[in-house]
């Protein structure tokens, strides 16, 4: 009975751990999707780790990798942007569908909804924005992303 007790009592006790887990691993993504609104680059790239990143994305070349792959990606972005006549982008989001940590990894899938002009007409794009991350000097970093969405559309 006691051990049955210890063990129900631990599983109390781990349960907000493991939520705050989850908003602490989720910040990062959060803070990156909100700076990209912005338009504020400084504060989008220091939500990456050091070393290696890696972003899958539905634009040409698709996929950048190595330590500069955030502004490649970010540079790629707009130039994708004027030669298509995109304007206006910005993402929402909802909480997280998913997420995974284990020491210091994680993994997070959260829907999205890509939301934009092309040339002067509304687009929308539902889909969602998988992260890994990684724990760096006690914070959490975004290691690599990728985007996975509809064809998109003009918004309902």
């Amino acid at each position: 009975m006691k051990k049955l007790l210890f063990t129900l009592v631990g599983l109390a006790l781990s349960v907000p751990c493991a939520h705050a887990a989850s908003k602490d691993v989720v910040a990062p993504i959060i803070q990156f999707i909100n700076a990209f609104n912005a338009g504020d680059t400084k504060t989008a790239f220091a939500t990456y780790a050091t070393g290696n990143i890696l972003i899958i994305d539905e634009f040409a070349p698709h996929a950048w990798t190595g330590p500069h792959a955030a502004q490649d990606w970010a540079d790629a972005y707009d130039r994708h942007a004027q030669a298509t006549g995109v304007t206006e982008g910005k993402v929402t989001y909802s909480a997280a569908t998913r997420v995974e940590v284990e020491g210091d990894a994680a993994y997070v899938v959260m829907p999205t909804t890509y939301l934009y002009k092309e040339h002067g007409n509304a687009i929308a794009e539902k889909g969602q924005i998988t992260v890994v991350l990684t724990r760096q000097s006690g914070a959490w970093k975004i290691r690599g992303w990728t985007w996975s969405g509809e064809k998109p559309h003009p918004p309902n």
